[in-house]
């Protein structure tokens, strides 16, 4: 039997596990299984219309009763685009005329960061949890989704920002180390060549908060979640593992990337979206290394390399962590009672 702690009564869970909400990846099927199993499944809506939001909320509600986090973005909506994005589309003329694309356009925000729009179908379904990236929105809004009863997530990369996360009103702090897969949840703007690793960033986030802290970054089986519980993680949230589970929405290009990856298959770039991401590289990151802090300013840099997205992988994100050669292809509930096996075995539950 599982112990139990301050957040697994939070959450309303039995496994101290959170599927990553992987924005497009995390499909309801996923979320479901994920849930029913004891754990607590997510869904990213940070790319979702309003119509897709309630559709994978129904769909998600068909398949379970449970708890489910809702996840959002809250960055800096973008500005001075034409301007900003002038050199990298320079950059990307030539690759654009190889491809017969024509001249590479004015790029655009493809989605808007959380808003007062975003309110209203967390007051309807009230969500167990809503969890954000990039920081926390503002004041008033936030005040409103914790008035719904919900629990607040947000990610942290450093110390700095989970105490600021901590002092603003969040009730879990996400630790994210260098290892994760996606985008750094950084609104801090702290180097990534200063980010820390989730082993050494837990403890210190632990000390440094009256929250309970969720380990995320390059876990991927029971030995990453009993080491992390042992610093004092209260939970795991895990996102690559996951994306090797057949409920999983991955291209087939990024689906054998995965499998054939390694300790030294990804990086972390802004090449994809304006902000960095860790990703496993590709085509598209070779060829455009040498400008990549000329990025378009986030998420503009998404729709100016739209064009060049193809179905083998190369130009298209393969978002992975660093422990993605330790992913099994299993369904979700398969993999959730799997780790939770491995953990009390190593932790002798």
């Amino acid at each position: 039997m599982w112990p139990r702690n301050a957040l697994t009564d939070l959450l309303g869970i039995e496994l101290p596990i959170i599927q990553a909400p992987m924005a497009s990846a995390a499909t309801p099927e996923l979320a479901a299984e994920v849930s029913n199993a004891g754990a607590l499944g997510s869904l990213g809506f940070a790319t979702s219309s309003l119509s897709s939001i309630a559709e994978q909320v129904e769909a998600f509600a068909r398949r379970s009763n449970r708890g489910l986090n809702w996840n959002f973005f809250c960055h800096k909506e973008p500005e001075e685009i034409e301007a900003r994005s002038a050199a990298m589309r320079r950059r990307l003329a030539p690759i654009f005329a190889e491809r017969g694309l024509g001249e590479p356009a004015v790029p655009s925000a493809p989605f808007r960061s959380f808003g007062r729009e975003h309110l209203a179908p967390i007051e309807a379904h009230r969500p167990r949890v809503v969890s954000f990236h990039f920081g926390l929105p503002a004041p008033d809004l936030l005040a409103a989704v914790k008035a719904t009863g919900a629990v607040v997530m947000c990610s942290a990369i450093c110390v700095a920002e989970a105490r600021l996360l901590a002092e603003q009103g969040a009730d879990v702090i996400i630790a994210q180390g260098a290892e994760a897969g996606g985008h750094r949840g950084t609104f801090s703007g702290l180097a990534v060549t200063q980010q820390a690793g989730t082993m050494a960033l837990v403890p210190q986030i632990v000390d440094a908060v009256d929250r309970p802290v969720v380990a995320a970054g390059g876990i991927a089986d029971g030995r990453g979640i009993a080491a992390a519980l042992m610093l004092g993680a209260s939970a795991v949230q895990m996102g690559t593992a996951f994306l090797f589970c057949p409920e999983t929405q991955v291209s087939p290009a990024h689906r054998d990337a995965l499998r054939g990856s390694h300790d030294g298959s990804t990086r972390v770039t802004s090449l994809f979206t304006g902000k960095p991401a860790r990703s496993i590289v590709n085509e598209l990151m070779e060829r455009l290394e040498d400008v990549e802090q000329q990025a378009a300013p986030f998420p503009t840099q998404t729709s100016l390399i739209a064009p060049l997205r193809q179905e083998n992988g190369q130009w298209s994100s393969l978002w992975s962590g660093q422990a993605a050669a330790l992913g099994r292809e299993m369904r979700a509930t398969e993999l959730v009672q799997q780790l939770a096996k491995e953990v009390a075995g190593l932790l002798r539950l």
